[in-house]
């Protein structure tokens, strides 16, 4: 019996032929169908370290002190226990997701995956994978929830199981792009809740919390805290792209060049 895998690269030279690999950022020839151009691989900006202990922002100095917080989770330490982001938000990386989302390039889930997968640090036990819900109707508009799709495909790089219907969000929500922090808290208010079915699985479990882009952490906050009411004893974040508000240009350009990684976390790049 022929596996997936086996027939993918079978057929991949017929659609390499009829769909010639292009880079979904800026539309360049690349070599494979899930990769990146150089240009557009070296245009991602990956986090660096010194970062906030609690929510791993980075500094835009490089003397901080071990365990230090950033003035965000010193004056509301965040729920959370960590957020691990592929790259951080800028022209490039915002291409990569509209891309992905708005543009129902979904055979972008896997490279989005491997990219989210070579930034998470060592996981002790299991981890069960959670993505941030979409509301019936929104679900239905798009077609697809692109936060699902990226657990599942971070949970097979991971080895960790996914409960993709662990969060409802019982209610639609405005799009909250836009709204500042506060209004953004006030549209998600009693939005987002655990699945009564799933109470038992999220009790005492450690779970990634999934999504494409982190931006205010409206959404994210109120996730973590339904997770939380469920009994989730460690929730970590993890994301495609992370806004950084006020980010200095200093701390942007301290941030881990593209050539450090190594090569196997830039498919495709020619």
């Amino acid at each position: 019996m022929i596996s997936g895998a086996a027939l993918r690269d079978s057929i991949a030279p017929l659609v390499d032929l009829v769909y010639p690999p292009r880079c979904p950022a800026c539309g360049d020839a690349i070599a494979r169908q899930d990769g990146l151009c150089a240009q557009c691989w070296a245009g991602l900006v990956l986090p660096s370290e010194p970062a906030c202990a609690a929510c791993q922002r980075p500094f835009a100095v490089d003397q901080i002190a071990e365990g230090a917080l950033c003035p965000a989770c010193l004056v509301d330490p965040p729920r959370h226990d960590g957020i691990v982001a592929a790259a951080l938000y800028n022209d490039t990386a915002r291409k990569l997701v509209l891309a992905y989302k708005h543009g129902r390039r979904i055979g972008l889930a896997p490279m989005l995956a491997r990219l989210v997968a070579a930034r998470m640090p060592g996981l002790e036990g299991e981890w069960l994978l959670v993505p941030v819900p979409l509301h019936r109707w929104r679900l239905w508009r798009r077609g697809f929830n692109q936060a699902a799709l990226l657990a599942h495909n971070l949970g097979r790089e991971l080895a960790q199981p996914v409960l993709v219907d662990a969060l409802v969000r019982r209610k639609p929500t405005p799009t909250l792009g836009g709204l500042g922090r506060k209004e953004r808290s006030r549209a998600l208010r009693g939005a987002i809740v655990a699945d009564r079915r799933h109470l038992a699985a999220l009790d005492g479990a450690q779970v990634i919390l999934v999504d494409d882009v982190l931006t205010s952490g409206a959404t994210s906050d109120a996730c973590v805290a339904a997770l939380r009411r469920a009994g989730a004893a460690k929730v970590k974040i993890a994301c495609c792209a992370r806004v950084i508000d006020g980010q200095s240009p200093a701390a942007t350009a301290r941030a881990v060049p593209h050539n450090e990684t190594p090569e196997a976390e830039a498919p495709g790049a020619t």
